[in-house]
């Protein structure tokens, strides 16, 4: 290397010949060697004393310009160069900054101490060449010979061209372009284009009549069908040029893009949920069909005990069934068709609450316990009035006589068309829902023991559909068309506002944990809800073809089941866990069908059995039945 020659390290390394007397190579045509190892060629001629003489006059640089022997070139000196000679002709110091007058800064105080600050012999790494920069160089020196490393490559100055059309391929990318998407190819001409086509390709009068009619998008084809005996007797074609001019735009102009397209398999999409067959037990198989009324039932009710079931109907009938007999036990006639029935969830207390057009009758069936039965009646009869009559929005008559006989206890009359009655867990309460939007008294709470009613809501908040009891704190949940709202019935306030996501709510079923909520609707969807989680629906389930009549959730069991109108009862897996941080498992396990549509109507209700997991649902033609 030039250092090893003996030459400055920071000398000129155009010429790497090192530090040699140059008239070595006066007889050569080159002068040295550059960095690549390349030899460096003299010029082709030298100059003489006249050239000289006119570049001495001519040339204003003159001055400033050197001859170099390294190189053998004329190097122009530049403004910084000239200075540096300057100064050192007039002796100064090279470097401008440098201050020869400054202070110097004693580093070392004059008194001698006991202690030298530093007497650390020089390291010996010091002067020893390293060990570890040899075996770097020496490794680079092998590369290099070896052609894994090339220094300094030679830059291309040659443009690079490449023709823009020359990879039109589908799979080529070109350069730039990364989303290049290649023309669409124009269709083959066909037979219609022959100049002698089939005479099928033909166009008749009236079609050739249609084809000059229509707009030129609307074609089938741009252009007619001809038939010519030679090919001599073509003619051009008049809309050659046009049509040229229509691709080339279609070409620059037409947008081109790639679409993605995700390859998912089917399977992954469909959710990992438990086989039907390890959730069991859930109904499969209907048992008994109890037939006897004569019209569309529309509410059952099963009786705590599970020994007992009790219908409504359009016939004006109630009817009293044997649950494992499917034996009609009793029936009684009422003054109309029967909207809505109810049992009473207190086992110790044996009272039916049926509701028809303005009236809610509260009957003693007289059916199971002896002593349940005469507790009721001795309930009913040992109620005292008070001293002063309050007025109430309904009239409350004890039944007498033949009436009494037939079961007839408590009448309650109600100023308007009564559509559903309900009852609190405990038996005391229930609650009758007279919908009319026009009115703030559409909801009302009943007190048997004490025979008063009251209106709990001052406002109208819309057309309600449904009343439920929570069955263990003191909530109380109001389904209007659109909204599901949840008051505390003892701060008396409203607590939660739910929205179903449905245009209009049928009907509404409590979990028996109390912080669940599935509501059917009109538009054949089923929501559920849970009240911790969110006022939004948790789950949409859109299992049935048409618009739901009723929902019900299972006692005991984690079963939920609902009827519809296209006459199937679907029953689902709903597992809620105590863990608040999992969420509820919801599985269809089973579609039961057996009802007839009439009417376009199918299931108009659906309850479960009490203890067993068994599903009872009324349906409009004339039939309840049991799954089991």
């Amino acid at each position: 290397s030039s250092i090893e020659q003996g030459q400055c390290p920071f000398s000129d390394i155009r010429n790497t010949v090192g530090n040699v007397p140059m008239e070595w190579y006066q007889d050569y045509p080159h002068i040295g060697y550059n960095l690549d190892g390349k030899k460096i060629f003299k010029p082709i001629r030298n100059k003489d004393e006249l050239d000289e003489f006119l570049d001495k006059m001519e040339n204003p640089d003159y001055w400033r310009t050197v001859h170099d022997k390294m190189t053998a070139s004329d190097i122009r000196l530049t403004d910084e160069q000239v200075d540096l000679v300057h100064r050192l002709q007039k002796g100064q110091f090279g470097d401008v900054n440098f201050n020869e007058y400054e202070p110097s800064v004693d580093f070392f105080t004059n008194e001698v101490m006991i202690h030298p600050v530093t007497n650390r012999p020089q390291d010996k790494r010091s002067f020893i060449p390293s060990l570890i920069e040899k075996e770097k160089v020496s490794k680079l020196v092998h590369a290099i010979k070896m052609g894994w490393i090339k220094p300094r490559k030679p830059k291309e100055t040659t443009p690079q061209y490449y023709d823009l059309w020359a990879k039109e391929d589908p799979n080529a990318i070109l350069g730039r372009h990364k989303m290049h998407v290649p023309a669409p190819k124009m269709r083959l001409p066909g037979h219609e284009e022959s100049y002698n086509p089939p005479p099928e390709y033909l166009l008749t009068e009236e079609e050739r009549l249609v084809w000059e009619q229509q707009d030129a998008e609307d074609r089938k084809l741009p252009f007619l069908p001809q038939k010519h005996s030679c090919l001599r007797a073509v003619p051009a074609f008049s809309r050659f040029i046009h049509e040229r001019f229509e691709r080339c735009l279609d070409l620059y102009l037409c947008p081109r893009q790639r679409k993605m397209r995700v390859n998912v398999n089917p399977e992954d999409l469909i959710p990992k949920l438990p086989k039907p067959k390890d959730l069991q037990p859930f109904p499969t198989t209907m048992s008994l069909v109890y037939r006897g009324h004569t019209s569309l039932v529309r509410c059952i009710s099963a009786s705590p005990t599970g020994q007992w079931l009790v219908s409504g109907s359009d016939d004006f009938t109630v009817r009293f069934w044997e649950v494992n007999t499917g034996r009609c036990m009793k029936t009684l006639e009422v003054g109309g068709a029967v909207k809505s029935v109810a049992w009473n969830p207190n086992p110790a207390v044996c009272l039916v609450a049926v509701c028809f057009e303005h009236t809610v009758l509260l009957l003693n069936p007289s059916l199971g316990d002896r002593l349940v039965v005469s507790s009721t009646d001795q309930l009913i009869t040992a109620y005292e009035p008070p001293e002063e009559d309050k007025e109430q929005a309904v009239t409350w008559a004890l039944s007498e006589g033949l009436e009494h006989n037939k079961g007839h206890r408590l009448t309650l009359t109600h100023p308007k068309a009564v559509k559903q009655v309900v009852w609190h867990g405990k038996g005391d309460y229930l609650s009758s829902v007279m919908p009319d939007n026009s009115s703030n008294l559409q909801v009302l709470i009943h007190q048997v023991s004490k025979r008063r009613t009251q209106n709990p809501f001052r406002k109208n908040k819309g057309l309600v559909q449904c009343v439920s009891f929570h069955p263990l704190r003191p909530y109380f949940f109001v389904a209007t068309q659109r909204y599901v709202r949840v008051y505390n019935l003892i701060k008396q306030e409203l607590t939660k506002k739910l929205m179903t996501n449905c245009k209009w709510i049928s009907s509404m079923a409590i979990h028996p944990g109390g912080d669940n909520l599935i509501c059917g609707s009109y538009d054949c969807r089923l929501a559920w809800f849970d009240l911790d989680l969110s006022t939004k629906p948790y789950k949409m389930l859109r299992h049935h073809k048409k618009a739901l009549r009723g929902v019900a959730y299972h006692r005991n069991y984690p079963l939920f089941a609902s009827g519809a109108d296209d006459g199937s009862v679907i029953v689902c897996h709903g597992m809620v866990y105590n863990d608040l941080l999992q969420n509820p498992l919801i599985v269809p396990v089973k579609v039961l069908k057996g009802h007839q549509i009439t009417h376009d109507l199918g299931v108009l209700d659906v309850t479960f059995h009490p203890t067993q997991p068994w599903v009872f649902s009324s349906g409009a033609d004339t039939t309840i039945r049991l799954f089991t």
